[in-house]
């Protein structure tokens, strides 16, 4: 690739990662469990009903990487793990009442936090639970996040017993120096072990996780890092941004800015890991993903397939996400809905027999239209006019006149290329879509909101 290090520094600003539209930080406590409940049982009969998403969120960890982002909790007390299946199991139950029993799931998920802090025994209860509470599709996606520090093979037998088929997990990072000051040591031959089992075992899909931006990482350390997970040949990989955002994350004030590389050696980086990884036959999905190309995400882009959600990129367009535990988010068509944060109001809700909502939105039409062009922008990278105005009965060029003019800059940069019938992304343009999206929120000049965001680089 080609790639032009100063119009990544041009556009290195703060901005959505677009996992929704509109983004999370506009969800308001003005949608209640009420409009959750009448949304589901509006749109949970009729003909062609969406498959169903399931997501799980399993907040424990047993140790504080420094630079997590997530929503987690640091314990090893496995009677407060016990008690939060306990509940979860409870929420599913809550749910099914209100949802038709013939619809399928085509895809679960679970994250964290980190899922395989529970014993295998918990891991057996719970999707045990989960498989008897609804109808799986034959050729289900069923992926867990791991963490290869106190994983055993016993935890992953128990994840392919219940039926998982994907795999990912975090590295980071193998630069030794780079582990101790983030408080996560992982030593290569432990990850190697993992990737061992989990090809032993039969899983499909195996993503690692890697993370550019962390304390006292340079071009010459992290391309280390990149030769050594080539050699593990992951299926897919994601390579992140650390986002520094001590004000939002309190343990993130234990990495000290002046330690962190910078900007410049943080793109050097950027362009390092994209062209070994992409000479090395690693389809770029776009932002930060990349799949070998027999993989389901890299024919899904060919395709045109690919979906966005908040797990991030995804094969599966137009299933109903349902969510469970603490944080985690539910979208519908027309909604978002977003669960207590803290285990005790979680609880109580459910104690109270009400789904554990705090806060959501609903879409409005702006939003739909909005959400429509952003989505095809980040996952297909290019955009029909004649798509949207058919759906939506607008004149594009009218509609978005304002959005159009501030691409113009980013056209005769050579980011996007316009016609008459609509707009494409570059392969230089697909490292700055996040960008490219914002010239079409409704929201993203809202000064209150830009704190809130990583930097797009």
């Amino acid at each position: 690739m080609n790639i032009d290090l100063n119009l990544l520094k041009k556009y290195d600003v703060p901005g959505p990662r677009y996992t929704s539209y509109p983004p999370a930080p506009h969800f308001n406590e003005s949608f209640t469990v009420d409009d959750y409940v009448k949304e589901i049982i509006n749109t949970n009969y009729g003909e062609n009903l969406p498959d169903l998403s399931l997501y799980f969120h399993i907040p424990y960890c047993d140790t504080l990487c420094y630079f997590c982002g997530c929503n987690m909790i640091v314990t090893r007390n496995h009677d407060r793990m016990k008690e939060y299946i306990k509940y979860v199991k409870n929420e599913i139950d809550l749910l099914r009442q209100y949802l038709n029993p013939d619809r399928k799931v085509a895809q679960l998920h679970w994250g964290g936090g980190t899922p395989t802090s529970l014993n295998p025994d918990e891991i057996h209860s719970l999707i045990s639970y989960i498989r008897q509470s609804f109808d799986f599709k034959d050729d289900a996606e069923c992926g867990c996040e791991i963490d290869p520090r106190g994983l055993t093979k016993e935890h992953l037998i128990a994840l392919r017993e219940g039926g998982f088929n994907r795999i990912s997990m975090g590295v980071q990072d193998f630069d030794e120096k780079v582990q101790k000051y983030v408080n996560r040591i992982q030593p290569e031959e432990m990850t190697k072990q993992v990737v061992e089992w989990v090809r032993e075992l039969g899983f499909e899909s195996i993503n690692i996780d890697l993370m550019y931006g962390l304390p006292f990482q340079t071009l010459e350390s992290f391309e280390k890092t990149i030769d050594k997970v080539l050699k593990m040949s992951p299926d897919r990989l994601a390579v992140f941004n650390y986002a520094h955002v001590p004000w939002m994350k309190k343990h993130q004030a234990l990495i000290h800015e002046e330690d962190l590389p910078s900007p410049q050696e943080k793109l050097n980086i950027l362009k390092m890991t994209i062209e070994k990884l992409t000479s090395n036959g690693y389809v770029f999905i776009g932002m930060d993903h990349f799949a070998k190309p027999e993989d389901e995400l890299a024919k899904a882009l060919r395709e045109k397939k690919l979906y966005r959600n908040f797990q991030g990129y995804s094969t599966h367009a137009g299933c109903d996400l349902f969510a469970f535990g603490i944080t985690s988010i539910s979208q519908l068509k027309n909604i978002y809905a977003q669960n207590f944060k803290t285990e005790k109001e979680y609880f109580k809700a459910i104690d109270d027999e009400k789904l554990p909502i705090f806060k959501g939105y609903r879409l409005t039409d702006d939003d739909q239209i909005r959400r429509k062009v952003i989505m095809n922008l980040m996952c297909n990278f290019e955009l029909s006019f004649n798509e949207i105005e058919n759906e939506f009965q607008i004149n594009f060029k009218d509609y978005f006149k304002n959005s159009l003019s501030q691409l113009m800059e980013m056209s005769d940069e050579g980011l996007v290329i316009f016609n008459d019938q609509g707009i494409k992304v570059t392969e230089m343009g697909r490292l700055l879509i996040r960008n490219i999206a914002m010239k079409f929120d409704g929201f993203i000049e809202r000064q209150q909101d830009k704190m809130k965001y990583s930097r797009t680089i």
